[in-house]
């Protein structure tokens, strides 16, 4: 079977660029172009947050590749500010804007790649239009929050939702001395990890000087000269000069919607294992996709960057011709929160009561190194067992560097199905400047045998 002819890839982040230089090293003699209808590809979205606090100096290091430098090393034309408004699947041509012109084309493919990514929630009751509200998500996102501040008084920063984005936020904003503030739905800051671990947060950033307020469902906005002035909670009313929306990602998919393509119950495409979507013509990968979720076998949402970039070599090689096979995933998160790390793998408790599972979960708070070591800190870790099997489905620790070795030994025991009482007896090494003398894994294992007898 002879390669495709035309592989046209739509959106410029991690997937798309993933997607189009694998296509190309797949089949060399294909005519592969990749359309972002913003001005940059290649660009690293969670780097963002130490890009704002000055810890990475200059933006420009967080984009990867030009569309100059992009055709040059990967043989792929790129087309920036350049959107497509509609594909026209029994033709097989997509209809594109040139948004610096506003011209438009048509193109025609024989191979499509949808990486339209993921897009930030909006709030209800909040205009998009106001000049001090602004969400954390892109390089575009960046420079317009760098550009207010630099040419607005700014002192109080409200930052709307808790999770990984917000808390990041939160941090690079205090390091830059503002007066920081967070508002969340739920009651305890990261709705996505155990309550343990969330009240640790909590006290951590409160430590770390940031207002906190939890449990809030209805905010009232009080609007001056096309500014959020002011929001009102628990009965009074604060006021605020920045208000960044944190609120979480949706899949950006309107175009295949548009397109009648078929969608999961989170609003991601469907797709096989082959990354497929409803039309075999067109693949897909990246924020915008469901993918199978390794420890309840349901689809699942979980938009992450180094996902997205694997997703995208699958559906690259495969829209070439190949025959790729995409795996099921393990959520594996890290984010730094101040001077600590919170890693969260698998299933949170209540994800796992929700898949109807019968679990147990233990816990311990331990140090990270011998305690007469300096740096000798305390460190938290949790795991979630189900019962018949013994296998972990989930964990969470919050402590030191340390964590993220932690967490992909986890994941790995998830992955090949190891029983949890196995942790007990891993050879773990111990040297005093980097690790303790009973490793928290080890002291997790024990514990989790004793209450599996």
């Amino acid at each position: 079977m002879l390669p495709p002819k035309n592989i046209l890839v739509i959106g410029g982040n991690a997937a798309g660029p993933a997607a189009a230089a694998k296509a190309k090293r797949t089949a060399p003699n294909s005519n592969v172009v990749m359309f972002e209808a913003g001005d940059f590809i290649s660009t690293g979205t969670c780097e963002l947050p130490y890009v704002l606090s000055g810890e990475i100096r200059n933006y420009k290091d967080i984009i990867f590749f030009s569309a100059e430098s992009f055709e040059k090393e990967k043989g792929v034309k790129v087309l920036t500010n350049h959107q497509v408004e509609k594909i026209d699947r029994s033709n097989k041509k997509i209809t594109v804007r040139n948004l610096l012109s506003n011209q438009s084309f048509d193109q025609n493919y024989d191979k499509l790649v949808l990486a339209t990514g993921s897009k930030a929630k909006s709030l209800p009751g909040i205009n998009d239009l106001a000049k001090n509200v602004f969400t954390f998500k892109t390089v575009k996102d960046y420079l317009a929050i760098k550009k207010y501040l630099g040419t607005t008084s700014v002192r109080k920063v409200l930052i709307i939702g808790a999770g990984y984005i917000g808390l990041e936020a939160a941090e690079a904003f205090k390091s830059l001395n503002y007066d920081v503030t967070i508002l969340e739905k739920e009651n305890l800051p990261m709705p996505a990890v155990d309550d343990e671990a969330r009240n640790l947060i909590l006290d951590l950033i409160k430590k770390n000087g940031i207002e906190f307020y939890g449990g809030l469902k209805n905010l009232k906005y009080g609007y001056r000269e096309e500014k959020i002035s002011t929001i009102t909670l628990d009965g009074y009313t604060r006021e605020f000069d920045v208000i960044i929306l944190a609120t979480g990602f949706e899949p950006n998919n309107s175009l295949a919607v548009a397109s009648k393509l078929n969608l999961g119950k989170y609003g991601g495409l469907k797709v096989d294992q082959k990354l497929r979507t409803s039309d075999p013509n067109i693949f897909a990968a990246g924020d915008n996709i469901e993918v199978i979720n390794k420890i309840t076998g349901q689809p699942d949402y979980i938009p992450l960057a180094t996902y997205a970039q694997q997703m995208g070599h699958i559906a690259g090689e495969n829209a070439a011709g190949g025959n790729a096979i995409s795996f099921p995933v393990i959520k594996n998160i890290a984010v730094k929160i101040f001077d600590k790390y919170l890693v969260a793998v698998g299933l949170n408790s209540e994800e796992a009561r929700k898949s109807k599972l019968n679990f147990i979960s233990v816990h311990v708070v331990t140090s990270n190194l011998v305690k007469v070591m300096p740096g000798c800190e305390n460190v938290f870790g949790k795991l979630i067992i189900e019962k018949s099997s013994r296998k972990i489905t989930g964990a969470v620790f919050l402590g030191g560097k340390e964590v993220s070795g932690y967490g992909d030994i986890i994941s790995t025991f998830i992955q090949n199905q190891i029983k949890a009482n196995e942790l007990s007896r891993v050879n773990f090494n111990y040297s005093p400047p980097i690790s303790p003398f009973i490793n928290l894994l080890s002291i997790l294992g024990r514990k989790a045998e004793k209450e599996l007898l």
